[in-house]
């Protein structure tokens, strides 16, 4: 083997050495860094202690990156700013990687506005901590004020579930200590001892003999109404009832019912369609009209109509002196009047 083909042999070496490498370096995860990532940051006024770099971000439980920076604000953003003044936030940064990155650039101040919020929550029971992002109330709590311009994006934050449970300890444990035990313990026992006095003058023999005769009285109660109820016609009522139900369901099985009921539904039907065409408005506006034409038509002969009624009414009682005359001469009506009274000669004696 030549030198030249020694050298060639290491260099075709290398290079497949270094494509190995970045083959593995790439698998392992140096892909991350080709992928499309935006950064942002956000602020707590209190301890973040568990959550260290690496540590996952999640939007309800999605997992979307990891955090990248754990930092004082006065380090970063209050280095000219006396101590007094200083907030003393702690900062927070985090990587979001992933194909719907575009979307968290694009809408994040949106989001913003709506309540996205940073919290620190408890992973499981190991007490490591993690990001979540999620929607909140946005006016409860503030997001925190600070005076300086952010190099990230920024999602404001919001108390943790355990440090909001801690402080309540807190609030529970400084409420015990202010508490007077001492007094309260003395309140107690007068209030046992105020209880054991009045226990001690109830009639508890009266109270007995009462109970007793109130169960009495409850048991012959109810043996009266044993009583009623077994000599009460129930068998009979049952039966009855039954066959008003068999009746009934005759009469609703009866094609009659169901024609009628068919009947008046057509006929609602019709008045319905009557009513909304209008022909009953004209109905009533024509005999409105009648009844004006009736009233003009008796004003205006009110004397002639006068007239004809004695008219007849003398017909009438002539009517009834004639049917007075037939009753008594029926042949008069067509002969004429009654015949003239014939004498017969008497027969002498």
């Amino acid at each position: 083997m030549d030198e030249k083909q020694y050298y060639i042999r290491l260099g075709v070496f290398v290079v497949v050495s270094l494509a190995v490498l970045f083959g593995v370096l790439f698998i392992l995860g140096a892909r991350s860094l080709f992928e499309p990532s935006v950064t942002f940051e956000t602020y707590f006024d209190g301890s973040v202690a568990g959550l260290e770099l690496g540590a996952p971000v999640e939007y309800r439980g999605v997992p979307l990156g990891k955090v990248t920076g754990i930092a004082l604000g006065a380090a970063l953003y209050e280095k000219d700013i006396p101590v007094d003044k200083r907030k003393g936030y702690i900062v927070v940064r985090a990587t979001l990687t992933g194909e719907r990155t575009q979307i968290w650039k694009k809408e994040l101040d949106a989001f913003v506005k709506r309540g996205l919020r940073a919290q620190t929550q408890l992973a499981g029971i190991t007490g490591q901590q993690r990001l979540t992002l999620d929607f909140l109330d946005p006016q409860n709590p503030p997001p925190l004020a600070f005076d300086w311009k952010p190099d990230y994006p920024y999602i404001p934050s919001a108390p943790s579930v355990a440090a909001e449970l801690i402080a309540n300890l807190k609030s529970v444990v400084a409420n015990l200590d202010k508490a007077d035990i001492e007094q309260l313990g003395r309140n107690l026992n007068a209030l046992v001892v105020n209880v054991n006095k009045k226990l001690d003058q109830i009639p508890v023999a009266q109270l007995s003999a009462e109970a007793v005769a109130l169960i009495k009285d409850a048991r012959s109660t109810v043996n009266r109404v044993d009583r009623v109820i077994a000599q009460a016609p129930l068998d009979d009522a049952v039966r009855n009832l039954a066959a008003a139900s068999a009746r009934l369901d005759e009469l609703l099985a009866d094609p009659g019912l169901k024609r009628t009921v068919g009947d008046v539904s057509a006929t609602t039907a019709r008045l319905r369609k009557i009513a909304e065409t209008g022909e009953l408005d004209r109905i009533a506006k024509s005999l409105d009209r009648a009844m004006q034409r009736a009233d003009a038509l008796l004003a205006d002969n009110q004397y002639d109509i006068r007239g004809a009624v004695q008219d007849l009414r003398v017909t009438a009682d002539n009517l009834r002196v004639l049917s007075e005359i037939v009753k008594r001469y029926p042949p008069g009506l067509l002969v004429g009047g009654p015949p003239q009274k014939v004498q017969l000669p008497r027969e002498s004696r």
